[in-house]
């Protein structure tokens, strides 16, 4: 670990990032409510937030890079290869923000650096 690796991002979120995002919401939201969080997600400009800082929004546990997915994504920024901007939504009556979809890669981010800012989509 350390902060001498760079962190490399895609311009826009990956194309199969939404799907995907749209299967994680339907566990929580109806498909009224889905359809109309994937599109705001697709049309909102890019922000950034610091690893750390989502982690402390969402609640979430940080997953070890044991876990293979992390693992997988932690091998992608060693490699310099780019990573895909997460999608995050703003659960405003629970006070937490979603991590939509990225959650894998937000943990191997955040085990290089916690301070890294992390490109996003936040509706």
């Amino acid at each position: 670990m350390g902060k001498n690796v760079s962190i490399k991002w895609l311009p826009e979120p990956e194309e199969k990032d939404y799907p995907a995002a749209e299967s994680y919401l339907s566990l929580i939201y109806g498909e009224t409510t889905v359809k109309t969080i994937i599109t705001k997600l697709r049309s909102c400009q890019l922000t950034q937030f610091k690893a750390k800082d989502i982690f402390r929004a969402s609640g979430l546990s940080l997953l070890g890079v044991s876990n293979y997915h992390v693992e997988k994504d932690r091998k992608k920024i060693e490699d310099g290869k780019q990573l895909s901007p997460i999608l995050l939504l703003r659960d405003e009556r629970n006070g937490k923000v979603i991590i939509v979809d990225g959650y894998h890669r937000l943990c191997a981010v955040y085990s290089f650096d916690e301070d890294e800012c992390i490109p996003c989509r936040i509706v």
